[in-house]
């Protein structure tokens, strides 16, 4: 019997997500937490086969808790709705063995537990294209991310200058660059699209 706990906010989710598993002949759900504390505590007393995890939970997120488990026997599905190249690539360090997105079809994520017990990684095709193909994360330097940083953080051209001891038309530069990389027209969509892919740091 695959021993299984799922960690998920939505409450309604998590009934749901327990009730299709519990009906699966050779699965069994153990424990259902609402955060990545909650689910800490459940794999280190129940000892799951496989933990089930939902990025964004109050507390401690999905991806700290299988940061933690990472040399853990128990194996780590991320389950979320967020195709975030950023998350990804965090999940991957994190080696987690499958991530799915939650509009996978249900039967898909019960053949998925068999195969990470199988000992295989199986991954959403849309997020390993992403990942691997032509946007492999983020495009922009570790300087450009700072003053990106300094954008979000409502600074303007002046301000930004003074704090890297830079020039405003070095600034300017910077910011034509990212919004070019980005492929965006403003300071507010560089934001906005790094954001959504979990750039920032």
């Amino acid at each position: 019997m695959i021993r299984i706990v799922i960690a998920e906010d939505q409450r309604m989710l998590l009934g749901a997500l327990g009730s299709l598993l519990d009906l699966e002949d050779d699965m069994e759900v153990v424990g259902k937490a609402s955060d990545g504390e909650k689910a800490l505590q459940l794999v280190n007393l129940y000892n799951p086969d496989i933990c089930i995890m939902d990025i964004e939970m109050p507390g401690k997120s999905g991806l700290e808790a299988a940061e933690e488990l990472k040399d853990h026997p128990c194996k780590v599905i991320i389950l979320t709705t967020f195709a975030r190249t950023g998350y990804f690539d965090r999940a991957i360090k994190a080696g987690v063995s499958g991530y799915l997105l939650k509009d996978s079809p249900s039967d898909e994520l019960a053949s998925t537990i068999r195969s990470v017990l199988a000992g295989k990684r199986v991954y959403a095709p849309e997020l390993v294209d992403e990942a691997f193909g032509g946007e492999s994360g983020n495009p922009l330097t570790d300087r450009e991310q700072e003053v990106l940083g300094l954008i979000a953080d409502g600074k303007n051209t002046k301000e930004i200058a003074n704090e890297l001891y830079l020039t405003t038309g070095t600034i300017r530069n910077y910011i034509s660059i990212i919004l070019d990389k980005l492929n965006v027209s403003n300071r507010v969509e560089a934001i906005k699209r790094s954001n959504e892919k979990g750039w920032f740091k």
